[in-house]
C-alpha cells in the first residue's frame, strides 16, 4: 500500500455532512486503550528543542515501557539507571484515516532507564521491534498526566445549502 499523501474524493456526496464528537477519556480507559496498540511516539528534549521518535511500547500496570533502538540523543536519555528521570511525553492513537474516528492518548511523566538486567531482558522479549535495529535499552515512563479523547460519530446532518 502506498502511504504517500494523495487527494481523496469525498464519496459522501454534498447532501450529508458527518459530524464528529470529541469525548474525553478517563485515566483508566486511556491506559486500557494504550495497551491495545504497540507503536507510538515519544517526545523528548534534544538540544533544548522537542524531538519525536516512533517506538514500541507496552503497558505494565500504569507504567509505560518503551524500547530504545539505535543511537543518538534518544538512546542517551537517560544514560544510566541511576541518572535522574527525565520528563517525556508519549502519544499513541488508533484513528481511521477514512472516517477520522478513533482515539488518541497522551502520557506525560518521568522516564528512567530500566537497570535490572533480568527485567530489561523480559521487556525486550515482550516489546515488538518496529525497525530492524537491536534494542539497546528499555525505559519506564511513570505517568503523571494521562489524557485522551475518543472521536465518535454523531448522526449526519444536512449540509448547508443542500436541498431537503
Amino acid at each position: 500500500m502506498d502511504h504517500e499523501a494523495t487527494a481523496r474524493k469525498d464519496v459522501r456526496g454534498p447532501e450529508m455532512v458527518p459530524t464528529r464528537c470529541v469525548k474525553p477519556l478517563d485515566r483508566t480507559e486511556a491506559l486500557r486503550l494504550l495497551a491495545t496498540v504497540s507503536l507510538g511516539r515519544i517526545v523528548f528534549t534534544e538540544h533544548a528543542l522537542p524531538a519525536v521518535r516512533p517506538v514500541s511500547h507496552l503497558v505494565d500496570g500504569e507504567d509505560l515501557i518503551v524500547r530504545i533502538q539505535g543511537s543518538g540523543a534518544f538512546a542517551l536519555l537517560p544514560a544510566t539507571p541511576d541518572a535522574p528521570a527525565v520528563v517525556v511525553a508519549y502519544e499513541a492513537d488508533a484513528i481511521d484515516p477514512e472516517t477520522c474516528l478513533g482515539w488518541s492518548v497522551v502520557v506525560t511523566g518521568y522516564a528512567s532507564l530500566i537497570g535490572d538486567d533480568d527485567e530489561a531482558d523480559r521487556y525486550e522479549a515482550l516489546l515488538l521491534p518496529w525497525a530492524s535495529q537491536t534494542a539497546t535499552k528499555a525505559l519506564r515512563i511513570r505517568p503523571d498526566l494521562v489524557t485522551g479523547f475518543r472521536l465518535g460519530a454523531e448522526a449526519a446532518h444536512p449540509a448547508p445549502g443542500a436541498s431537503t
